[in-house]
């Protein structure tokens, strides 16, 4: 049988590597797993708010105060990030886009420039504290108390209201591509 020349001490590297890699398996699913978990009860919880139907009636109460187009998208704003306490950004959208999106239709707001705006308010939802859902996620892989990680995403908190502020006075940002590519 034919063997490879090996240098001295390349044996002992590849069982380290290899229990490197095993570790690194262990951890990817350990976080893989505690992300699955969170997912989990946050479809049960989406379930439950559906059943209940507060999303809705919320909404529907946001919609019935006759609110002028700023004091209904700052409604909105505390809106979502209210809900973000409870749910992930996904089943925010799905519960209430049905409800909302004929009101904000009626007040005269552009649905493209309002899909960007519910990105921007959704994504800020899941990271304000206490119980933002990418909070728990960036806890579950950190190991860190959730009020350390809260504090360390506040930065990224005011990014986010920056921009919203910003796509709120200049509405050009969110429409200026959609505009060039429908004249064509």
């Amino acid at each position: 049988m034919a063997r490879a020349f090996v240098f001295p001490g390349q044996g002992s590297q590849e069982v380290g590597m290899g229990r490197e890699f095993a570790e690194s398996l262990r951890g990817a699913a350990i976080t893989t797993c505690m992300i699955a978990f969170i997912l989990l009860g946050a479809s049960f919880l989406t379930v439950a708010m559906g059943f209940t139907g507060i999303p809705r009636a919320l909404a529907a109460w946001i919609g019935e105060q006759g609110y002028s187009q700023f004091a209904l998208l700052t409604a909105l704003l505390v809106f979502f990030i209210v809900l973000g306490f409870f749910l992930d950004g996904i089943s925010i959208v799905v519960l209430t886009t049905s409800v909302i999106l004929p009101m904000v239709l009626a007040a005269g707001i552009d649905p493209i420039w309002f899909g960007v705006f519910l990105v921007l308010v959704v994504e800020m939802s899941q990271i304000t504290p206490p119980v933002g859902f990418n909070l728990f996620v960036l806890q579950s892989i950190t190991g860190r108390g959730i009020f350390r990680i809260a504090r360390m995403a506040l930065p990224f908190f005011l990014i986010l209201v920056v921009a919203t502020l910003l796509l709120a006075l200049f509405p050009g940002i969110a429409l200026w591509l959609p505009g060039t590519m429908l004249s064509r």
